[in-house]
């Protein structure tokens, strides 16, 4: 089946929208929410509504998290030719919008990364249900942090009233305080291991969801992380993702489709933010009167040429592997190896790019009157949460090789 990695004829509306509300509304208001911490950005309402009626006419084509859809339930390719659809659609859309502002998309109603892994996992009955809401994803815990496997919150079924009973702690929830919805990952017997492992949509107003605290962070300040304790927090058994039994070998992989979905956006992510440094950088060495060459060789140019024209080699690369992963999930081919890749590519490349950037511009790239440093602090977490670089080469390694978590660790 051929490729193309071009931006799809379709998708050029989407694209041109996203980067208009990236310039129009995100940048003018990107250094008022880094400096004003935990503060909601009350301008991204409007904004939200606007995106839903969009998505819902069909002009974006089901862009942002919330757009999602697993690799197995796709629509299948045409025998001669490819199939673009809402992966495709939400990555390019977060790549325009994350070229704004990463935090101020992270904290958008209706598109955290919840919306992803309920779109991964869950039936029809649920995706209705859990439709138009907020949702974010909990699955980091003081114990198990990069080895998802590890997690100690529990989940207990009662009986008596046909529901679950979740206890533990989860921290690093991404826009876990103004979320409608919170994914918890949860065991249902620790004995039992990975098969156990199941996913649970809890309302954020669940008396048993408590927050214990908001945290103060490097970057993507516009973005809330919450960090919660659940207290006998009940949750109806309909909103188990998956199945409710206990499949050694296969209920782990089932709420580990998520990552197949979230990879991929996060990946996207960081290309957005690494463009952003580009296009800045570029303005900048150009006011400063280095050119910056396409028909001479990098080794004949100046030494900021040179590395620049690298740089956007690299991003180029990155680029192409997320546009590959989301490809093939669009077309119903398991993704998981290149979902890790194209995490693991983008994540570093972009936190190259952007100190690199910061380097290049010197001074005037290290202070607060360029949003470069801000970029630079934003991006790290691109590289780090929903697995991070070294968890992600460790995937690939596994699936390359074709060893288990216990052979290779």
């Amino acid at each position: 089946m051929p490729i193309n990695l071009e931006i799809p004829k379709k998708f050029e509306q989407l694209v041109s929208q996203s980067h208009t509300v990236a310039t129009e509304v995100f940048r003018p208001i990107s250094r008022k929410y880094d400096t004003a911490e935990h503060s909601y950005p009350k301008e991204l309402d409007m904004l939200a509504a606007v995106i839903d009626g969009m998505n819902e006419s069909g002009a974006l084509g089901g862009a942002g998290a919330g757009g999602v859809g697993g690799s197995n339930g796709a629509s299948p390719a045409k025998p001669d030719g490819n199939r673009n659809g809402s992966n495709i659609a939400s990555l390019l859309g977060l790549i325009e919008l994350c070229w704004g502002d990463v935090g101020l998309l992270l904290t958008m109603p209706r598109q955290g990364l919840g919306q992803a892994a309920i779109a991964a996992v869950a039936d029809e009955e649920q995706l209705q249900r859990f439709g138009g809401k907020w949702a974010a994803m909990a699955i980091t815990e003081p114990e198990a942090g990069s080895d998802s496997a590890a997690i100690r919150t529990t989940a207990r079924y009662d009986e008596e009233n046909d529901e679950y009973v979740l206890n533990g702690e989860k921290i690093f929830v991404t826009s876990g305080d103004r979320a409608d919805l919170i994914v918890v990952w949860a065991t249902l017997d620790r004995d039992k291991g990975r098969g156990a492992i199941k996913s649970f949509v809890v309302e954020r107003d669940n008396p048993g969801l408590k927050l214990d605290r908001l945290e103060h962070k490097l970057g993507i300040r516009a973005s809330d992380t919450a960090n919660f304790v659940l207290d006998d927090c009940r949750v109806p058994k309909e909103n188990l993702l998956g199945s409710p039994e206990i499949e050694t070998g296969r209920g782990f992989a089932g709420v580990m489709q998520t990552f197949d979905n979230t990879r991929p956006l996060v990946a996207g992510m960081a290309i957005g933010v690494a463009r952003a440094c580009l296009d800045r950088t570029r303005e900048l060495l150009t006011d400063a009167g280095i050119e910056i060459s396409y028909d001479i060789p990098a080794h004949s140019q100046t030494a900021a040429a040179s590395e620049f024209i690298a740089m956007e080699s690299d991003w180029e690369a990155a680029r192409l592997l997320t546009m590959q992963a989301a490809w093939m999930a669009d077309n119903r081919k398991p993704n998981s190896l290149q979902a890790s890749m194209a995490k693991a590519k983008a994540g570093r490349t972009g936190t190259d790019i952007a100190l690199r950037c910061v380097a290049l511009a010197g001074s005037i790239g290290y202070g607060e009157g360029e949003l470069l440093e801000k970029w630079a602090r934003d991006v790290k977490i691109l590289d780090i949460f929903e697995g991070t670089q070294q968890i992600q080469l460790l995937v690939v390694a596994r699936l390359l090789l074709g060893k288990t978590s216990a052979e290779l660790k």
